[in-house]
This record gives C-alpha cells, structure tokens and sequence, in this order.
C-alpha cells in the first residue's frame, strides 16, 4: 500500500476548515481537539463504568460474520463494567460497535459542545465504539455515506483511509461495503493480493482527544493499539446525488445483500469474496498496462 500522513493541525477556523477540507472531501487530524471541553477530564473509561456499568452491551470480535447468521449478530454480550474491566486488564478483540449516547448515557452529551465547524450534525446520533487492545474493524466505508467527525479517548489507535477511487485496488466485495474477508491490513500479503500494493491512502495514529475528519464513503481500517474508544459525530448527505446514493445503499443494495445471504448463506458470502478477487485482478491488470 502507498500511504501518505494526512494534515495534522492544532486547531483550525470554521473558514478554513470548510474552504480546505470539507469542500474538497480531504480528511484532517485535529491534535487535542477535545481538551478545549470543560468536562474533558469526564471523557474516560472511569466515567462511562459508574454511569453505564450495570448496563448489558452487545460485543463483537475480530471474526468475519458467520454466513448462516446475521451479519450485525454479536458474539456475546457483557455489563459494560464486566467489558471495560476485561479489556483494561488483558489483550482483547471485544469491541461495542454503534453504542448510541442519547439512547443509553445522555448524560456524557453534557460533558461536551458540537465543534464549530460548518458541519451539520445529526444530533440524534452521537455514537460511541469501544474496542480492546486486539481489536480492529474490517475495512469498511459507512452505508449511509455521511461526512464525519471522529473524536478518539484512552488509548492509542490507528486507521487507514482510503477514497472510492481505490476500492479495486482495496478487493471490493460487491453488493457490500467492506472488502474481501481474509485481507490483512496490517501485514499485507502482496503475493496473495497483488492490487493491493497500489492502493494509494492516509495512515493515522490518534491519541486521547484527537479528532480526524473522515469524508463521506472514505474506506476505513481501524485497529486498537490500546484498550480505547471513540465518538462518532455524522453529518448525512446533503447533496441530491450522494443523499440518492445513500437511500440506493440502505435501502436496496443493502437489503438486497440480505436477502440473497440468507437465501444462499455461505455459497453467495463465497461467491462474492471470489467475484471481489476477479475484479481487483482486472484492475490491476489495467493499470499496469497503462503504466
């Protein structure tokens, strides 16, 4: 993979975020961004264990989802006491994955202020994902296509980004929104995935506070280094296009995918990893002809 480091600021204007950034569908690091909060200091694990602890989470791990299940189907489920004690006590690949503050801990929604970014923000939806020191989520980009802010406490994580222009290169699964199964991000296999090697991106490390903007349909790979978790803060689509691509990605391809998993179960997971492969190798195969 050809990765690149993405801007890295200390702050940045609404002016010049928007103008250098937003528009042009870019994403940034923000250094600290959340310690500007006057209840930064309540934005840790401690804090979520005594308001949430005795609630039950459902929890997921590194697996790729078994073909006769649903897809979103958790692992297992925990208290979120039992889950944050286990994750800061020893390895895990446990992570809680779209847990919704409003519904859940209201209450942490006071401990911080929208960023003043030009950004309009679904405030329905602030989220939280939770992850242990082996966790990691599949290369994926967002069913809903919306622009994001991604808000990092605990730990240390890293992310690879890529655009739409490198989902050949990235083993597309079709009907789908993540890649093929079995691709290692962290120790790629050129042999095995050749295409891969081409596929141009950022790489990231994020510590307690940061904030980096992922535009809307970015890939991304997220790994834990550390037991750690993360807010998600969306903007949905705003443009008639990319809104008319998001309801065609929620409502059809997505349901769509579902319905032929459950009718075929493991022969169409099988058949679209193979599919996937085929047409990265064709990709691969164009670009380096036209080299």
């Amino acid at each position: 993979m050809i990765l690149e480091n993405v801007d890295v600021v200390n702050d940045i204007s609404k002016e010049d975020f928007q103008k250098n950034y937003f528009k042009k569908h870019k994403p940034l690091l923000i250094k600290n961004f959340a310690s500007r909060w006057d209840a930064f200091d309540q934005w840790n694990f401690d804090f979520i264990r005594e308001k949430a602890g005795e609630q039950e989470v459902p929890l997921y791990d590194n697996k790729p989802a078994n073909a006769a299940k649903s897809s979103d189907a958790p692992v297992t489920h925990m208290k979120m006491k039992d889950y944050i004690d286990t994750i800061k006590s020893k390895p895990s690949d446990l992570r809680i994955f779209f847990y919704i503050i409003t519904d859940r801990l209201p209450e942490l929604l006071k401990n911080f202020t929208y960023p003043d970014l030009g950004m309009k923000f679904f405030k329905r939806l602030p989220t939280l994902f939770f992850g242990g020191s082996e966790a990691h989520v599949l290369m994926h980009y967002d069913v809903d296509l919306g622009d994001f802010l991604h808000i990092h406490f605990e730990g240390k994580k890293r992310i690879l980004l890529f655009d739409q222009k490198q989902s050949a290169f990235l083993y597309k699964v079709p009907l789908s929104v993540h890649t093929i199964y079995d691709v290692d991000y962290e120790n790629p296999d050129y042999e095995k995935f050749p295409a891969l090697k081409y596929a141009k991106g950022y790489e990231i490390f994020m510590e307690h506070g940061d904030a980096l903007f992922i535009p809307g349909a970015f890939w991304h790979f997220n790994r834990y280094l550390e037991p750690g978790f993360s807010m998600s803060l969306r903007a949905l689509p705003n443009k008639p296009k990319v809104f008319a691509n998001m309801l065609y990605h929620v409502f059809i391809m997505r349901y769509t995918d579902k319905v032929l998993r459950k009718l075929f179960k493991e022969k169409w997971v099988n058949y679209k990893q193979k599919w996937a492969y085929e047409k990265s190798s064709e990709a691969l195969e164009s670009h380096l002809n036209n080299k």
